[in-house]
């Protein structure tokens, strides 16, 4: 925790965002960051098909998906798991990746529908509390299992 600190405190921007490190605070710190611009994705294209096209938001939030997993695979190779020992090609390691990813869409479909449904939330707020949840899942699946 200490180095996690020390590392932040530095405002030295490329020890935080981009010199791989197996710090898992680092890392989930990283990961957070990404995963911000990876839910702008997913919520810009959530909204858009669920606002303005108009189409159930149990059909929008996969469209969403793809976008905000496309985004966040990427960023997330570049920034996160930079340093991480992959023994898979890189086709194998976007499958689990994306496997992973289906696992936290089925966990934000069921939540959703859970919150908007039975608590009666806007399915913007259900999107947004699935999210977090998710995120903790998608950041441990990921790290444990693809980048051991």
């Amino acid at each position: 925790m200490k180095e996690f600190f020390s590392i932040l405190f530095s405002f030295d921007f490329k020890k935080i965002f981009y010199t791989p490190t197996d710090n898992g605070l680092l890392q989930f710190f990283r990961y957070a960051f990404v995963g911000g611009w990876a839910t702008v994705a997913d919520w810009g294209v959530f909204a858009l098909f669920n606002e303005v096209v108009k189409l159930h938001y149990l059909i929008s939030a996969p469209i969403a998906f793809l976008m905000g997993l496309t985004v966040n695979y990427l960023l997330s190779k570049k920034f996160v798991f930079s340093g991480e020992k992959n023994e898979h090609t890189a086709s194998t390691e976007f499958v689990v990746y994306g496997i992973i990813g289906i696992i936290g869409l089925l966990m934000t479909m069921i939540i959703m529908y859970l919150l908007t449904e039975f608590v009666d939330f806007i399915p913007m707020i259900s999107k947004i509390i699935a999210t977090a949840i998710v995120l903790v899942w998608n950041f441990l699946a990921r790290k444990f299992v693809l980048y051991r």
